[in-house]
């Protein structure tokens, strides 16, 4: 029986155990994370001068992961409340009381900052000044606007462009044309598919207080039609790379069958307007970036 019972008691801990790493792999939105050390490593990777110093790669991306870590729990600290009133979000850690607001604040602030140090001292102090710039626009912009302003998603789309510049910055010291490049591409790219969630969880946004463009686009046709305008802003100015000379221009055949099929996804959605249309967007996008971030470092000049 006792054995039975110390059985018990270890698969109760390690239960536990996984229940916290997982809690804290939420807070920190890992996979949204994960997708900002992409584009970090990326910009990094593009921006350096043959050859590739892979040390300073992993710095750079090592200190931009718990400056965007950081930012994503003090996010979900801000917003809390609201994350308790909406079906996909109230699971979360935090409103859901398996941590505490105070726990998520401190951990929050400790990475932000880490990382920030951390890049200033083991990058360069530019790129450390541009993870700064991206929690503070995140924060205390970005947050507070989703329940005043529609404008709340072009602005939320800023620090989710700045990261390839990050990267950039650590490899050359300086924010030039190729970098602005590189924040054009994925400011664009967030917007059709932010508009493809927005739409698909509308209800949820209007419990939460969240003013989207999708909030009494109860048929579809803002959402959809953004997305078709954002697309093909993004096929006309995802070949800037070429254009600056840091791919060569093999780049640009890749970029425009990619960005093609991106605009019949959405014109689909358009055309249909259905959880199934938005979704297969949403699904088109996150398929879409890492295929384009794979075609820059392939085509690498």
């Amino acid at each position: 029986m006792k054995t039975i019972a110390v059985e018990v008691a270890t698969a109760k801990h390690a239960f536990a155990r996984k229940t916290v790493v997982a809690d804290l792999f939420e807070l920190v939105k890992a996979r949204l994370t994960s997708l900002v050390l992409l584009t970090t490593a990326v910009g990094f990777y593009v921006g350096s001068r043959t050859p590739v110093d892979f040390g300073a790669l992993f710095r750079v991306v090592f200190g931009t992961a718990a400056a965007a870590a950081g930012a994503a729990a003090l996010n979900q600290w801000w917003e809390r409340k609201a994350d308790a009133l909406m079906h996909r979000t109230r699971m979360r850690p935090v409103p859901a009381g398996r941590m505490r607001p105070a726990e998520a604040l401190a951990l929050g602030l400790l990475l932000s900052m880490f990382g920030v140090g951390y890049l200033a001292l083991a990058c360069n102090a530019l790129s450390a000044i541009l993870a700064g710039i991206t929690i503070t626009i995140y924060i205390f912009a970005y947050t507070p606007l989703k329940r005043a302003s529609t404008a709340n998603t072009i602005v939320g789309a800023i620090p989710g462009a700045i990261p390839p510049m990050i990267g950039w910055a650590a490899a050359r010291g300086v924010i030039d044309s190729g970098a602005w490049s590189l924040f054009v591409i994925l400011l664009l790219w967030q917007l059709p598919h932010f508009f493809a969630i927005a739409w698909m969880y509308r209800e949820d946004y209007s419990r939460a207080g969240f003013r989207m463009i999708s909030s009494d686009d109860l048929s579809g046709e803002r959402s959809a039609s953004q997305s078709v305008f954002f697309c093909i802003l993004l096929l006309v100015t995802a070949g800037l790379p070429a254009f600056v000379g840091i791919v060569t221009y093999a780049y640009l055949a890749i970029e425009l069958v990619l960005g093609g099929l991106f605009i019949a996804v959405a014109m689909r959605f358009l055309k249909v307007r259905t959880k199934e249309g938005a979704r297969l967007l949403f699904i088109t996008s996150i398929v879409y970036l890492p295929l384009l971030l794979g075609a820059l470092v392939l085509t690498k000049s």
